[in-house]
């Protein structure tokens, strides 16, 4: 089978470690043939190319700034995304017939492309819905359903609608997001709305006393205390300067220390805190290559995720992930609409408490310093049993032959 691979995650290689490359490589394994279409910014300055694999052909594809711009630059961009996505595909892939097109959100507006493959292979369509957008836009205020942003917003949520008509089958990350989709989508039938969590290839990321000794002792992280660590994006749907009231409920707690590492659009307003402050238990790094940044977490004790306490929609963030294959308990601090929180607490693997409460924050702080991480064992269990890649592939494929 020909599998078409749509995103706009950059990458080089399907052995690079993302959930969308290790959900690629189970097909690959499978005897599968994966085309993929992986976009590079112009801002990267890299002209259009092919890169072959063994049973893979990737189209690295220049396209628009979409990321690490403004918004309007943003909505300009994804708006052509379309139109150049289907035009690689006449080019690049004329001779190839395609049994499978695979994509995800963002962006949503694919729909052409996947259009053309559809009717030109009788190709089965299916979504990865990673995000639902522009709803997610809407809720942190980066877009309004009135006025000119509301042009934007129009628009995208008529090619939303067309996205998820033209899929035969729309996977989507928890039982949260399925029910979401369906009661904000009624024409949709419901048969075909399922879910398909984010997943990795399982790997213990754990490590042992020797090396978490040296970890910490690298980048200056004590020995002597409980270390929650927040890695990845820091922009406005993590809802930072929520976090940073956290920061400062928890500065008395000295045997808590928090680690953040990551970058992003807020960044600047927590190093303004940490130069302001001068938190004694707090330490923020930017992001560091893959390799390191996971070794780090597994030198840590507890992984936190922040959401935006004003999403209506429930997203549900793969960084769920690395603390998982760290062997790490979890502590989110969310929105109460995602289900992320329910699913951690019921698996039996850490906490939950709503990201506008920082007194709770705080008690749930103090209370892991105080009764330890007994019990704590079940993440790596539940990665395997329900994240992982393999899991998902055969999930996909048994789904389409369905229909």
């Amino acid at each position: 089978m020909n599998v078409l691979f749509l995103t706009l995650l950059s990458f080089d290689s399907l052995q690079e470690r993302t959930i969308y490359t290790d959900l690629l490589r189970e097909f690959v394994k499978n005897g599968h043939y994966v085309y993929a279409i992986s976009p590079s910014e112009r801002r990267e300055g890299k002209e259009t190319h092919l890169i072959n694999e063994d049973h893979a052909t990737i189209l690295r594809l220049q396209i628009g700034n979409t990321q690490k711009t403004n918004i309007i630059e943003k909505g300009i961009s994804t708006v052509m995304i379309e139109p150049t996505f289907e035009m690689a595909i006449k080019k690049y892939f004329s001779d190839v017939t395609f049994d499978l097109v695979l994509y995800s959100t963002p962006p949503i507006t694919l729909v052409s492309a996947i259009k053309f493959v559809k009717k030109r292979d009788a190709a089965k369509t299916y979504l990865l819905l990673k995000d639902i957008f522009p709803q997610n836009a809407v809720d942190i205020g980066m877009m309004s359903t009135t006025g000119t942003k509301g042009l934007f917003y129009k628009h995208f949520r008529k090619q939303e609608k067309k996205l998820y008509k033209i899929s035969d089958r729309i996977g989507c990350m928890s039982q949260a997001n399925v029910n979401y989709v369906i009661s904000h989508n009624p024409e949709i039938d419901k048969s075909k709305v399922e879910v398909c969590p984010n997943s990795i290839e399982v790997v213990d990321k754990s490590i042992d006393v020797f090396t978490r000794e040296q970890i910490r002792k690298k980048y200056e992280i004590p020995l002597d205390k409980k270390v929650f660590i927040y890695g990845g994006n820091l922009g406005k749907p993590q809802g930072i300067p929520f976090l940073v009231e956290c920061l400062k409920k928890c500065s008395g707690i000295n045997d808590a220390y928090f680690l953040i590492v990551g970058d992003g659009t807020e960044y600047g307003v927590l190093e303004k805190y940490v130069r302001a402050s001068q938190q004694k238990n707090l330490k923020l790094m930017k992001r560091l290559p893959k390799e390191d940044y996971d070794t780090m977490v597994g030198a840590c004790d507890v992984g936190m995720i922040f959401l935006d306490h004003r999403f209506t929609i429930p997203n549900f963030p793969s960084r769920l992930l690395s603390y998982m294959q760290a062997k790490l308990p979890i502590l989110a601090v969310t929105d109460p609409n995602t289900d992320i929180g329910k699913v951690i607490v019921e698996g039996g693997f850490g906490w939950w408490c709503e990201s506008n409460d920082t007194v709770l924050f705080s008690a749930i702080i103090s209370e892991i310093i105080k009764n330890g991480f007994n019990g704590m064992e079940a993440e790596f269990k539940y990665l395997s049993d329900n994240y992982s890649s393999s899991v998902s592939a055969r999930a996909i494929l048994q789904s389409i032959s369905n229909i």
